[in-house]
Order: C-alpha cells, then structure tokens, then sequence
C-alpha cells in the first residue's frame, strides 16, 4: 500500500462526511421526472427513481468511526516502510495526547449531523426505516423503499394550483438544501423552471460531481484497505415538462416536441450531462 493511496481514501471519507453537512444531503440515481404546468393554473409533479441519503451511505459510515492508532512512515519515495522503535512511539504520543480533541470533535460532528437531520441519528441501524416512514407520512411520497446503502426507491406525485412556488424534495424539518427541481413564479404569468439536482457535472451541480469523484478516490484504496466504500450514486434518467403554455426559453438539445397536452420538453440525464435543464414558460 502507497502513501498516495491511504491518503487518498482518508481525504474521500473526510469529504464525504462534510459534503452531508454543506448541502449535498440527498442525490437522484436512476429516476424518471414529470411536471406539467397548465394554462388553467394546475400543475402536477411526479419522482419515480432512487434517491440517495449521503449521510446514511457506507462511505459516510467510514468516514464517521473511530480512528485506530497505526504508526506511518514511508522513505523517500513515498512508499510505506516499517517504522522505527522510536518513530512509534513519538506517534503514539502525540496520539494519546489528542485523544481528548479527537472525542469531543466526533461527538460535536455527530451532534451537529442528527441537528441537520431533523433529530434522525445517522449511526442508529434503524434510521433508514426512521426516515421512509417519516416520508411516508408526508403528502405526495407514495412509495419509501429503502434498499441498503442510504439508496431509497421512491414513488412521488403530487398536483396542485400554481398559486405558489415549488420544490422538490422536501423533507419535514430539514433544511432545504440541494434541490432537484424548482418552480417558481414570476409576475406576468411567467414560470421559471429549474433542475439543478439534475446535473452530474459541470456548471449544473458542482456538488454532484464532488460526491460521484470522493466515491472514486475511495475505492482506488479499496482492494488495500479491505473495506467496501459502497456507492455514490449520481443522476441517470429522463426529466420532461409539459405544457400548453408558451415556451420562451429552455436549454434541451432538440426543443419542443409535440405532446397530447400541447408541447414537450424533454432532457435526456446522464453522469455526462454538463447543464441541469432549465426552462422559462408564459401563460399569456
């Protein structure tokens, strides 16, 4: 094992465990999305796919148990060597005498996580079940399935009268953070649509990519540390919205297509998509 490669998974899980903390709380997987906006003021919302909780991920559980003293040191190429005598136990000096500071951090992160949660605590074997029930609960999530790993199969729908904005997701007493669709309404009937959850990389969801590459950099140490990282799941479905109104911007490849209800606007989402689809509507 290489210096490079110990580094490199510390760094992911370290990532990972404050990605969770800074807004990128929920990722879309496999997924097929629908909104439609109508001139008489209706509008409906549909989720089929997976969403991934990060923070109830096995890299997030990685990077949240304790540390274990190992004594480090590598020659002059950056390869790993058998310490000294001394060189050890230098290092477990100053280990033992950090002990105390490495505690009291991991309870505040911990502490810190559960707040950000909504009271959920990530390291309870049953906080997974906890949160699908709670979704459960909530109006328009049909169906919570949880399948392992922090990955939910989800069944969401939901209608209603454009008379206020809307986001997806939302979940009760969590703060409102990585959205992956927004609607929001301007004056003179205009709709401004936007899908930042949909965007793997690029300008679309920086965040996104973030999580997709500290995934990568922690398996690359995988087969060496003898652990399972798991899987950060990034966006791969269809996202379409449908209308009878006028169309006055959007960023699809092929605009508009013809649709039983008026027209179509159709954005094809992949770990290569650059731009989270966008789109501005007029009900004249």
């Amino acid at each position: 094992m290489t210096y490079y490669s110990t580094k490199i998974r510390a760094v992911a899980l370290a990532a990972a465990s404050s990605l969770a903390l800074t807004g990128c709380l929920l990722s879309p997987g496999a997924f097929t999305s629908e909104l439609q906006l109508m001139k008489d003021g209706t509008f409906s919302y549909s989720y089929d796919g997976e969403i991934q909780m990060l923070a109830l991920s096995k890299l997030a559980q990685m990077a949240d148990k304790p540390e274990e003293f190992k004594a480090e040191c590598y020659d002059e190429e950056f390869e790993e060597r058998e310490c000294t005598l001394a060189e050890t136990n230098e290092q477990r000096a100053e280990w033992d005498a950090a002990a105390s500071q490495r505690e009291a951090k991991q309870k505040e992160e911990a502490e810190n996580m559960k707040a950000f949660l909504g009271g959920i605590d990530p390291s309870n074997p049953e906080a997974a079940q906890e949160l699908a029930d709670k979704l459960a609960r909530q109006r328009g999530w049909e169906e919570v399935t949880y399948k392992g790993d922090g990955l939910f199969d989800v069944d969401f729908r939901i209608s209603g009268t454009m008379t206020h904005d809307f986001a997806f997701p939302v979940i009760e007493k969590m703060p409102m953070g990585n959205m992956f669709v927004t609607m929001v309404l301007r004056d003179g009937g205009q709709v401004r649509v936007d899908a930042p959850g949909f965007a793997a990389q690029g300008g679309g969801n920086p965040m996104q990519g973030m999580m997709a590459g500290m995934a990568g950099l922690a398996q690359m140490s995988e087969g060496s540390e003898g652990q399972d990282p798991g899987k950060i799941v990034v966006p791969e479905g269809t996202f379409t919205i449908v209308t009878d109104g006028r169309i006055l911007a959007n960023n699809t490849d092929e605009g508009p297509v013809a649709h039983s209800r008026g027209e179509a606007l159709v954005w094809e989402i992949s770990p290569r998509t650059e731009q989270a689809p966008t789109a501005l509507i007029t009900f004249d």
